[in-house]
């Protein structure tokens, strides 16, 4: 099979779908490739299933790239509300939890329907399993080859994502693709991942196992206020996991995470206070009133010379007061990209144009979504940059 488009879209997940239903919807002749057997799989297990669509507090300042203003325009241009907007058409019912993030009430396979019908009924042509072997660029039209047939267009549209979620599919295909036709890419790594801690730290937090508990984690250039899991390999949970992006934009210099098991109080005021008051109870048990009490207990035994809190010196006051609202942690690394939820890096913004996505060396050639060194915060923010680059993509086409 041999046939010519106006546009081909490579990757039919969140940003290529939608791009390609976009782009139909004004006339454009689109092709829509996909290497996987399954459409959007990524959205389909997100959010446990239900999808974390958007975030209603969604800015460009909820995001981490070499060019952390890149991804205004796009984001103005097509925002949550219009997602949101798009959504309600649709009569997907929705709930907001947390921190403005918003889930579908049924499945997250109400909004790949939502996807796959808007692009059938624009006329676009998908076809699954559909190995790229090569793509060219002839004077002002690309060529594909593929497992399907050939086949040309004007614009080449490349939404193949991350590396994150190998067991999916991800693949390396964007930024070899980037690469052939002179763009740099930034150095992938997975982002939002658990971290692993040494044998040391396990050993002595390791019976944790499963504790969760609120905390603020602060790390190079950020902090966040959400849970933290102790796992029988270091750490996770929502803080834990937004912290590890940054930690590893700075993983060159090893720079421990801190974090604050007390954020409402302040730790030396409260121990000084119980102290005035002629307490009677053990470390363990004061910091049982804050924390889970395992946690507590095990703090306290490493707290040389620490017992009622009524007879212990200002030293070691401010010794407690300080452990507990600098608590320094030095991951030893990451679970890498089958745990992570997204991949930092990838095609470096400064080769793209922040409207249409398109790259300033190659004309026709844009790059949408993941595969982009544009990389959000948890809670649906990354939904939303594959939804705003895919619709400005979609109507530059």
């Amino acid at each position: 099979m041999n046939l010519d488009f106006d546009a081909i879209v490579i990757g039919a997940g969140a940003a290529g779908l939608f791009c390609a239903g976009t782009a139909g919807a004004r006339g454009r002749r689109v092709l829509l490739l996909d290497a996987s057997a399954r459409l959007a799989e990524k959205i389909r297990i997100s959010g446990g299933g239900r999808c974390n669509f958007t975030n209603i507090h969604c800015t460009h300042h909820n995001f981490l790239s070499r060019q952390p203003e890149f991804c205004r325009q796009a984001l103005a241009r097509f925002s949550a509300r219009d997602f949101i907007a798009l959504v309600d058409k649709h009569g997907i019912a929705w709930h907001e939890k947390t921190l403005g993030q918003l889930f579908c009430d049924d499945s997250s396979q109400r909004i790949i329907d939502m996807l796959d019908r808007n692009a059938a009924r624009a006329g676009v042509k998908r076809l699954m399993q559909c190995a790229i072997a090569a793509v060219a660029k002839d004077g002002d039209q690309f060529r594909i080859e593929s497992t399907q047939g050939n086949f040309r267009a004007a614009k080449l549209v490349v939404a193949s994502g991350g590396l994150s979620i190998p067991q999916i599919g991800a693949s390396p295909f964007g930024y070899r693709l980037a690469e052939q036709f002179g763009l740099e890419v930034v150095a992938p790594r997975p982002g939002l991942v658990p971290l692993s801690m040494d044998p040391a730290w396990l050993a002595r937090y390791g019976d944790l196992s499963g504790l969760s508990f609120p905390a603020e984690v602060h790390a190079p250039g950020a902090k966040f206020r959400e849970q933290v899991l102790i796992t029988h390999r270091g750490l996770s949970g929502p803080a834990i996991l937004q912290a590890s992006s940054y930690w590893q934009w700075q993983e060159g210099t090893k720079r421990p995470l801190e974090i604050d098991l007390m954020p409402e109080i302040d730790a030396h005021a409260w121990l000084r206070q119980l102290r005035a008051g002629g307490s009677r109870a053990g470390l363990a048990g004061a910091l049982a009133q804050h924390l889970p009490r395992r946690l507590a207990q095990q703090l306290a035994d490493g707290t040389p010379g620490a017992g009622r809190v009524a007879e212990m010196s200002n030293r070691t006051i401010d010794e407690v007061a300080t452990s507990l609202q600098r608590w320094s942690i030095q991951p030893a690394g990451t679970l890498g990209y089958r745990k992570a939820e997204v991949t930092l890096g990838g095609v470096a913004t400064e080769e793209l144009d922040p409207v249409s996505l398109e790259a300033r060396r190659v004309p026709g050639l844009h790059f949408i979504g993941e595969v982009v060194d544009v990389t959000g915060h948890l809670g649906g923010h990354n939904f939303q940059w594959a939804w705003s680059s895919g619709w400005c993509a979609g109507m530059a086409l």
